[in-house]
């Protein structure tokens, strides 16, 4: 008898995460399955034979697609030809639309079964990607509710499957507040304000500089100091490249560390505004990126908030925002300082947002999607 196998295709840091945590689950379920295809160093722990990392594949924005095409070409046919050696009994695509779309028709032309964990956000543009997930996906799995209307909506039955944000941070337990401030010298009555600028090169320099110029604004009004979450992937010395003239105080935390014990956040939009929102905190939502990315993205997002706090909040078709949000020209220190000052000078305000992104949380599921994920693949093995 051959050996089971199963094809895995994530192309960013947050999805080597998702996939390796279904993995986890599908070996203690499903003993002996082979696992191969594209991730990071988590699924390559866990013995993935992958043909190329994250680090390589991670890329944002329009332009810098563009200019990727022919290494992106490559990647595709590279991956098509292991899978028609390999011969897999169930791929699982995670995430990453631009090629896992391309994937998923192939291997239904090769009678794979495929299921798609993470949805592309069709809701928010291309919708018309709808018709190719309802003809070349067995099971699609998705992480947000009001994506099972959605897709309801357009003849198709989407399983949720809760989301691994939330499975992710209730496994984390850290100390007491008073612990961590005892650990940094720091006094009970200053303010904590946490930074999280990004995990990408582009975001980071987008956003940093402003977000370092509005705390050096805010550190000349208030008793502050200010938390700075460094993602774990990303060298330390493009973080300190911005940080050497900066006259901040900055106290180097992880992630988790910055949303639980901070007062305020100014946070790069993504998927840390949903773990924020676990949290609870009142936060400040930032994004800026080349012009012309922002441009076609102008024209082709549809959504009146990009932030996930809000969208989960307030859902797709609201116009209120829970979280304010400064884009791209918005996005100034001057700006920042405003909005910061209002929430920090407000109790009332800053209660009513902590409250809102609670009652929130509860609508991102409490059970572990990642077994419901694995459960999916097992049937077909």
């Amino acid at each position: 008898m051959r050996d089971k196998k199963l094809f895995v295709l994530a192309g960013e840091v947050s999805g080597d995460l998702h996939a390796s945590e279904v993995v986890k689950v599908v070996h203690e379920q499903c003993a002996g399955l082979r696992v191969f295809g594209t991730g990071g160093k988590r699924l390559r722990a866990l013995g993935a034979d992958l043909l190329y990392d994250v680090d390589d594949l991670s890329i944002m924005g329009f332009v810098e697609v563009l200019k990727q095409g022919f290494f992106l070409r490559k990647v595709m046919s590279d991956l098509k030809r292991k899978i028609s050696v390999e011969k897999p009994d169930v791929a699982l695509l995670v995430d990453y639309p631009g090629m896992n779309l391309v994937m998923a028709e192939y291997l239904h032309r090769l009678d794979v079964p495929v299921i798609y964990y993470i949805s592309p956000k069709v809701w928010a543009w291309k919708e018309k990607r709808v018709r190719k997930i309802r003809e070349y996906v067995d099971h699609l799995m998705v992480i947000f509710g009001f994506e099972v209307e959605f897709y309801r909506r357009h003849g198709m039955e989407a399983e949720f499957a809760g989301n691994p944000v939330v499975e992710e941070v209730e496994k984390h337990h850290l100390p007491p507040k008073e612990d961590f401030l005892r650990k940094h010298g720091i006094m009970e009555e200053q303010m904590l304000i946490g930074l999280l600028p990004g995990s990408r090169k582009q975001e980071i320099a987008f956003v940093f500089p402003e977000m370092l110029r509005a705390a050096e604004m805010l550190q000349k009004k208030y008793n502050v100091v200010f938390l700075l979450g460094k993602a774990s992937h990303v060298n330390g010395r493009l973080y300190d490249d911005y940080c050497r003239d900066s006259r901040v105080r900055l106290v180097d935390c992880s992630a988790y560390e910055v949303m639980k014990y901070s007062n305020l956040l100014l946070v790069t939009s993504g998927t840390a505004t949903l773990e924020a929102l676990c949290f609870g905190v009142p936060m400040i939502v930032l994004y800026k990126t080349g012009w012309l990315n922002y441009a076609i993205g102008k024209r082709l997002v549809r959504l009146h908030s990009i932030s996930l706090a809000n969208l989960v909040t307030k859902g797709l078709y609201l116009r209120e925002q829970v979280v304010p949000e400064l884009l791209q020209d918005d996005m100034t220190a001057e700006k920042i300082f405003e909005k910061a000052s209002y929430l920090l000078d407000n109790d009332k305000a800053a209660w009513e947002m902590h409250r809102e992104l609670l009652a929130a949380k509860e609508r991102l599921g409490v059970a572990s999607p990642s077994k419901k994920v694995a459960s999916a693949i097992c049937r077909y093995v």
